[in-house]
Parts: structure tokens; sequence; C-alpha cells
């Protein structure tokens, strides 16, 4: 098991030139990246800022170190807090902040988190069940695997995993944990392995659609994200720009639907020749179609294939 103490922080910035050109970054505006991770997107923002103003904030204590020694350069234009993104409003309303010219999430999991067996993100290594972003939560991957009955545990692999497996290998987890606490990544592995038919195990690691539900469900990654988006869209100044990177198509999905919601939220019945309901636009979908990764980056970073980038702005009239 690798010793954390010698694996650095590191991220691979995904859409980063996109994602700060979207951005439309003023030397003197408020900018808040959600996601912090090593500070990659956050360095690109800081470096164009005159007089504006950085918040970065990351509930991983790693990734807040890390961002913290990459962003030292910046000064006082920084803040940055340990906590999960969904407190954004409340921390920066504690820093006397109502409104900002731009706010980014990557909602990736960096290569820290996968690469440090240590996390337990990753079906590639032997470690503990934890999976934890946040590793001063109480709820691990270990808890969910070994307490969740078996009803909860086929709907969350179901749902967030979108295995069609998944019926079994709740089935498989439940029985081996009769007999035992399921303790590490390994001996999961051997239990989804034996729930999916052998003629079934071609579309890469079995695992894969399991371990990305019971991430997401350890760290409230879609509950966190669907209560969040309208609260950043409410943040923006006139003319400002959310810009939010997905990695699988139930983020994806959220984002896209809050957009349209934002962008035309009128419930007037069709057949009505004038609004009555009077919800009012909060702005404009920027990215009609997501904007994804070129070849030349998928040539230096694989894992950013799936990753989509969209883009709402606020209107100047709002």
């Amino acid at each position: 098991m690798e010793d954390r103490q010698v694996i650095e922080f590191s991220h691979y910035s995904v859409l980063l030139e996109e994602t700060v050109r979207q951005l439309q970054v003023r030397p003197e505006g408020i900018y808040v990246d959600g996601t912090l991770g090593g500070g990659g997107h956050a360095f690109e923002v800081c470096r164009r800022l005159e007089g504006g103003h950085f918040y970065g904030i990351d509930q991983d204590g790693e990734a807040v170190r890390a961002a913290g020694e990459r962003l030292a350069p910046f000064g006082t234009r920084v803040t940055i807090f340990r906590d999960n993104y969904c407190n954004a409003r409340a921390r920066l309303h504690g820093e006397g902040v109502d409104r900002v010219d731009g706010i980014l999430l990557d909602l990736g999991v960096s290569s820290y988190q996968f690469d440090n067996g240590e996390r337990g993100f990753s079906y590639r290594y032997d470690a503990p069940l934890d999976m934890r972003m946040d590793q001063r939560q109480n709820l691990t991957a270990g808890t969910i695997v070994n307490r969740y009955p078996e009803s909860e545990l086929y709907h969350i692999i179901r749902d967030y995993g979108e295995e069609r497996f998944a019926k079994n290998i709740a089935k498989y987890i439940a029985e081996a944990r009769s007999r035992k606490p399921i303790e590490t990544t390994f001996e999961l592995n051997e239990i989804i392995r034996a729930a999916i038919p052998a003629k079934m195990r071609q579309d890469g690691h079995p695992s894969r659609k399991t371990y990305q539900a019971l991430r997401i469900e350890c760290n409230r990654e879609l509950e966190v994200l669907k209560n969040t988006l309208d609260d950043f869209i409410d943040l923006l100044n006139p003319g400002g720009r959310l810009c939010v990177i997905t990695f699988h198509s139930l983020e994806d999905r959220i984002v896209k639907n809050t957009f349209r919601k934002n962008e035309s939220p009128c419930t007037c019945p069709p057949e009505f020749p004038v609004c009555v309901c009077g919800k009012a636009s909060k702005g404009t979908i920027v990215t009609r179609k997501p904007i994804i990764p070129g070849e030349e980056e998928l040539a230096v970073n694989s894992r950013s294939r799936s990753a989509k980038l969209r883009v709402f702005q606020r209107e100047a009239e709002v």
C-alpha cells in the first residue's frame, strides 16, 4: 500500500483553456472554484486578476494543502475554505460577498484520489473501502456495503452506477457480508466479478460501475449538485458565468436540466397567449452542445474522455 506522504496531490485540469476562456475572467472580478483540487484551473484564473479576488473550496484536506501551496504567489487575492461547495453561499456571505462574476465546478475525481490506494476510490489497489472526499465524515463505502439493506444497495448500484447486474451484485454482497464483513476493495472486486456472468465482463473492469455508485452515495455527489446549482446561478452578477465540467451522464443530465429550467422557467400551458406565471428567465445557456476535449488533450489524458463542459450566463437585465 502506498505511503500517503510520498504521493503528491495531482489532478489534470480537464478542458483548462476552454473553461478559463468561457469564464471570461475580468481583472477586477470575483471568482469561485467550488472543486479546487490541485488548483490548476484556479491558477489560470488568479493570474488574470488585478484587484479582483478568488475563493477556492474543497472538502479534501490534501487538495486544500496542495492548492494553497500552488496559489501562494497570489497572496491576499486568494481565500481557500475546506468545505463542501454546497456551503459556498454561506462561506461567501461570511466574507461579505453576495455576488460573484464567475463560478467553476470540475466534478471529476482527482488523480491523487484515484492513485492513492489508501483512499479506496480505485478497484486497482487493495485498500480499505473508504471513498470519502472529506475524511472528516463518518460514512464510508465500507459502511454502505456492509450496513445498507440489500434493496437499497440494489437501487444505488442500479441508479448511480447504471449497472445492469445491480440486483445480482447486491445479492452477492448481502450473502458475502452475512459470513464476514467486506473490508477491502479486492474482496469487493471478487464478489462483483462472481455476480456478473463471465461472457458479460468484456466492457471494462467489472467493478467500475459499482464503484462509481458507491462513491456517489458516500459523498452525496448528485444530491449536492442538484441542490446547489440554482444557488450558484443566483450568486452571479449580471453577465457572470457558471461553468460545470461533468464526467458521467447522471451529472450531465442534472446540469443540462437545471440550466434549461433557469433559462426557460415559464410553467404556463403552451396554449396561453402570454405568460402569467411570472417566472422570468435568469439567463442564457451559452453551450447548446457541451464542450468536449479535443484529440490533443485526449492523447495526454485519457481520463478526460467523458468530460463535458456546460456554461450558463446570467443575463445583464436580471
